[in-house]
């Protein structure tokens, strides 16, 4: 089986690059911007990397020349709230920034991904992208990234299907041990997040890759165009 993981150095994408590399005869390769940060878990990790901005159509051509020509699974984790610091600032020009950020690191990234690489994908493979509960909650440009995020995979799901290929989204809540609140989090805050829970803890990483390993099992044949939502119980479906 081989893997592709987009932003895979850190956070939830290095748990997922980790919980695939347990599995016996798996090739992973993560990418990213950064190349230090590739390098260092590419080490630990005993992997392959490739430095790819996914937001770069030249980018990711570049990229694919260097991937197989078959691939299993491809986890669309590149992203997060690119407008963290734009939309509180005066005037539209932060708001347009912050939106169009936030559309192109969460959204455009996995499309031109998946638009470059898609026929590579095995009959019977899976795409897995990242989304995120603030789809379900209304916050702002990030939330409406990732709830265009699933709305996409609907369309994946449908496009990909009559090869076996299935494609679903899964939507993290508060994730602890991630760079996502850029160093804002307050003791205070991460207090009132914690106790949104039906079972009073934060999220892992390793909750996250724990999902889409199953997603990309024989088990998870079945289940395509859906958004599973791991959060502790603070969104659900009823």
């Amino acid at each position: 089986m081989y893997v592709l993981i987009t932003g895979g150095a850190t956070g939830i994408g290095k748990a997922i690059a980790a919980e695939f590399r347990s599995i016996a005869g798996t090739d992973i390769v993560i990418t990213g911007r950064t190349e230090s940060a590739l390098q260092a878990t590419a080490a630990e990790l005993d992997i392959s990397y490739v430095v790819c901005d996914h937001s770069s159509p030249e980018d990711v051509s570049r990229a694919a020349q260097r991937l197989p020509a078959d691939l299993d699974v491809i986890v669309n984790n590149a992203g997060g709230n690119a407008g963290f610091d734009k939309e509180a600032q005066t005037g539209l020009a932060g708001v347009q920034s912050a939106w169009l950020e936030n559309y192109v690191a969460n959204v455009l990234t996995a499309v031109l991904t998946v638009g470059e690489l898609g026929s590579r994908i095995n009959d019977g493979g899976r795409i897995i992208n990242i989304g995120s509960i603030a789809a379900e909650n209304g916050s702002g440009s990030y939330g409406a990234a990732k709830a265009a995020v699933g709305s996409w995979t609907v369309g994946l799901a449908k496009e990909f299907g009559h090869r076996g290929i299935t494609a679903n989204t899964i939507a993290p809540g508060y994730i602890g041990d991630t760079d996502f609140f850029k160093g804002q989090l307050t003791r205070e805050r991460e207090r009132d997040l914690i106790s949104l829970t039906q079972n009073g803890r934060r999220g892992t990483p390793a909750d996250i890759a724990a999902v889409a390993r199953f997603l990309a099992s024989p088990g998870a044949a079945h289940i395509t165009g859906q958004t599973l939502h791991v959060n502790g119980g603070v969104h659900t479906t009823r």
